[in-house]
This record gives structure tokens, sequence and C-alpha cells, in this order.
């Protein structure tokens, strides 16, 4: 599934190539996730031009200037898709907008989720961390610290791929009880967090100038399976909980209670 530094180049696409055009139709094929009627979606953005696109946490964000917002969360395997010549699948809602161009989200499992106006968050976005509440966080959890990376509810925007990736970067094992992490590991895992993400974000949009869609794992030092060493010649080793995999080397420091 995409993840923040993806869904961070697929915002920036999505406004340079849809900004200031006027959506003609939304259609909802799927409007079983949609929070609002059909039609109270329709009424609220068709006719508007589109002021911008943003991410939120895990969420795509159309701004439209008359002040209404449509969130779209693209769960675990939504996309976005032009819509061009060929036949676009599993369509879950399709904006169309004058002079022919538009998008669609889909997902073949019917999870990807479009919002009107989707309440404000109060849990601060992973690219930016505040340092005092970043601190304060960790201090009070008795958590693994790879667990409370993808926490939603705690910091938005993290998931399984960009935790492995950050916490090698600060030599912190993913096993790692958060408060049990001292204020320079606290300090050198936020550093991981902003150049990890940001990083991915520049080399993702330089492979991907114009896409909504894909993913590239060309830039990852860790979380991928055909990789057997890290970057610094250490083995990758892989567990595996569920579906889940967490990759890891002993190059990273175990912190515990």
């Amino acid at each position: 599934m995409p993840e923040l530094p993806d869904l961070e180049v697929f915002a920036k696409n999505l406004q340079k190539r849809f900004k200031n055009k006027t959506l003609e139709t939304v259609d909802v094929p799927v409007a079983k996730k949609l929070n609002v009627s059909v039609q109270v979606l329709k009424d609220a953005i068709e006719g508007h031009q589109l002021d911008g696109v943003s991410r939120e946490g895990k969420t795509l964000q159309l701004q439209f200037k008359n002040g209404m917002v449509v969130g779209l969360h693209l769960m675990l395997h939504g996309e976005l898709k032009a819509l061009e010549d060929e036949e676009v699948k599993f369509q879950i809602v399709s904006f169309h907008f004058k002079g022919g161009d538009g998008f669609a989200l889909t997902d073949f499992q019917k999870a990807a989720t479009p919002t009107l106006n989707p309440d404000a968050s109060d849990v601060p976005d992973a690219m930016a961390l505040n340092p005092s509440y970043f601190k304060d966080l960790l201090a009070k959890k008795k958590v693994k610290i790879k667990t409370l990376l993808m926490d939603q509810y705690s910091i938005r925007g993290i998931g399984n791929t960009y935790a492995d990736e950050i916490l090698w970067e600060a030599r912190i094992s993913p096993f790692s009880i958060a408060k049990a992490i001292p204020e320079a590991g606290v300090k050198e895992l936020l550093r991981a967090i902003n150049h990890v993400l940001y990083q991915e974000s520049v080399d993702i949009a330089k492979k991907l100038p114009k896409a909504l869609n894909g993913e590239i794992k060309d830039f990852l030092r860790l979380h991928r399976p055909d990789l057997k060493k890290s970057p610094t010649g250490t083995e990758i080793q892989i567990e595996k909980k569920g579906a889940r995999k967490t990759y890891y080397t002993d190059e990273q420091v175990l912190y515990t209670l």
C-alpha cells in the first residue's frame, strides 16, 4: 500500500494536473463508504474549482474554492487512476473536470474511503512533529517503539515500511520500549523521521513526476525482500507476525525497562 512519501508525491502530482480546473461531475459507483449521500456530495463540489490538494496523515484532501473538502483514504489496496481512454475498473469515486480530464479512486476490495469535509485531527502529522510532544509521547508509553510509530492515534502517517527505515537510520531496535529510549535516542529518532520521510518524498518525486499511483522501492535501505544486507554490510533479519514483517539488523540498539 502507498505510504506517506508516496502519498506526498501523489498529492503534488494531483495538484499540478488539476488545480484551478472546474469539477463537472463526480460519480460514486460505491456509495457505502461515503459519509453523506451521493446527492449531498454532488451539490457540495460539482461546478466548483479545485483549489489545491494536500496530504493529511494517510489521507489525500481535495480542497475546493467554495471551502468544501473531500478526503480520500486509499486503505490497503486503493489506487488513484487517471481517466483516460482505457476502462478504469473497480471505481469507488471518480472526478470529471471540464475539458475532459479526470481521475478515480479505485479499490478491488471496495475499502477505499471518500469523505466529505472530514473532521480535523488533533493528532500531529509525522512530518510536523513538535519535539516536546514527541518526547512526552515516548516518555509515557510502554509499548514497542515500532508499534507506537505506526499508531495513527499518536502520530499520523507512518506505516510498516517506513517505521523500519526510520528505526534503522536511528539505530534503534523496533522491539525497544518507547519510554526506555534515552533522550539522545529520542532526538535521533525524531531527526530520522524528518530525514527519511522528506528524502524519500524528494527521491520518489524524481522517479514519478506525473504519476498518480505506483510504489518506488529503489531507495529503501532495509525493508526490501531482495536485500540481504544493510548499506553498512550487516545482515538484515526479518520477524514475521501475522501478515506484517519487521526488517532490522543487529546494529540497532535494544532499549528495555
